[in-house]
């Protein structure tokens, strides 16, 4: 509130000083339009210049400087050259505001070259801000996910995305191949998405390496320039910047580090959607992408099982893994009772196997004898 009552001020002082100053014969209440004009661009200029970062400031100052000593040199030259008068003023004030424009110009845009940390003191802190640049690579942006990871927080600092990518996007939008269309078109959809986020500061960037053609080592210059660390899932593009020293961040390399972790011996419920390449072989997938490959499961094709996994093989390109179907869980047998086996019961007339059979010598008649009238011997 204090800074806008000091800009209103300024305003105020520069429209009275101009009304009473009359400036260039003018009458006093033009003049102070005039003064509110000039107060008002000062303060937009004071406002623009405040987003500027201390490096491109600095930057700014010194190709000024520079330009300005140019023009004096040139003024020289155009003093002993053309005889004093209009046209001799003309060409040095012409070539005074030229040099100092181009001297602004290219000092600001060159100012991010400069390394201030290696002053110290109030310099120091640049060296955490160079470190913060993501830049954004075609592939990553088409691919969309890094607009979910943007929202949740995870991506901080400042995100470049380079005009030689926005015009490869283009490209792919406008292609004949439907297909490719609709990819680059997805792909500009993110970057709108992107921008919309109000936690994250976006600068689209004009530097380009006409030298360079291909996208992927422009970007790897770019990221050399800035510092930065290029955004990508492209497999070739982070073996490469990683030989010439630049930091990836690898999309798909953060989704397979955030992958549940599972372990053989472990059941799993899945959804078995294809048949496999081995014989008797199912193919499933997991909610995040995960290849799982069954054996026995070919019969059980568009249906949900439970497997058990037996070993799980973690490459560059992802996880899988690999687990076995039980058929007999399927059936669900009833709980088997285990009961020793009962020896049949003997009939009362019989004698059991594990008896000793009775002495008809020794003992007397049995019951049996008796009741038939036998007499015994």
């Amino acid at each position: 509130m204090d800074l806008v009552l000091i800009r209103v001020l300024f305003v105020v002082v520069t429209a009275v000083a101009c009304y009473e100053l009359q400036p260039i014969g003018l009458s006093p209440v033009p003049a102070a339009g005039i003064g509110v004009v000039l107060g008002l661009a000062v303060v937009l200029f004071e406002v623009r210049l405040r987003q500027v970062s201390l490096k491109r400031l600095i930057g700014a100052v010194i190709g000024s400087i520079l330009g300005i000593i140019g023009a004096y040199l040139f003024s020289l030259v155009i003093k002993d050259s053309i005889q004093a008068g209009p046209t001799q003023s003309f060409l040095q004030l012409f070539v005074m505001l030229l040099m100092a424009y181009i001297g602004l110009i290219v000092g600001a845009g060159k100012g991010e070259l400069l390394n201030l940390a290696a002053l110290g003191g109030i310099f120091g802190g640049e060296k955490q801000a160079k470190r913060s640049y993501k830049i954004l690579d075609t592939s990553v942006i088409i691919d969309g996910r890094i607009a979910d990871i943007a929202e949740t927080g995870f991506l901080d600092g400042i995100i470049v995305i380079p005009q030689f990518v926005l015009r490869e996007l283009q490209l792919v939008a406008d292609s004949a191949d439907s297909m490719k269309r609709n990819r680059g078109r997805r792909g500009l959809d993110i970057l709108q998405r992107i921008q919309k986020i109000a936690t994250l500061s976006i600068q689209i960037v004009e530097d380009d390496f006409p030298a360079v053609r291909e996208v992927d080592l422009k970007l790897i210059e770019l990221a050399k320039v800035y510092e930065g660390k290029i955004v990508t899932n492209d497999f070739n593009l982070n073996k490469v910047a990683q030989l010439q020293g630049v930091e990836v961040l690898n999309i798909n390399e953060l989704a397979n580090s955030l992958k549940p972790i599972v372990l053989p011996g472990e059941i799993m419920k899945v959804f078995i959607l294809k048949e496999g390449k081995e014989y008797n072989q199912g193919v499933a997938y997991l909610d995040d992408g995960t290849m799982v490959v069954v054996d026995n499961a070919r019969k059980m094709i568009g249906k949900t099982v439970d497997i058990s996994v037996t070993s799980v093989l973690q490459t560059t390109a992802g996880k899988m893994i690999f687990g076995k179907f039980d058929e007999r869980g399927m059936s669900s047998p009833r709980p088997e009772v285990r009961t020793e086996p009962r020896p049949m019961d003997p009939r009362p007339d019989m004698p059991r196997p594990d008896m000793p059979r009775p002495d008809v010598r020794k003992s007397g008649p049995t019951p049996a004898a008796v009741s038939e009238g036998v007499k015994p011997e």
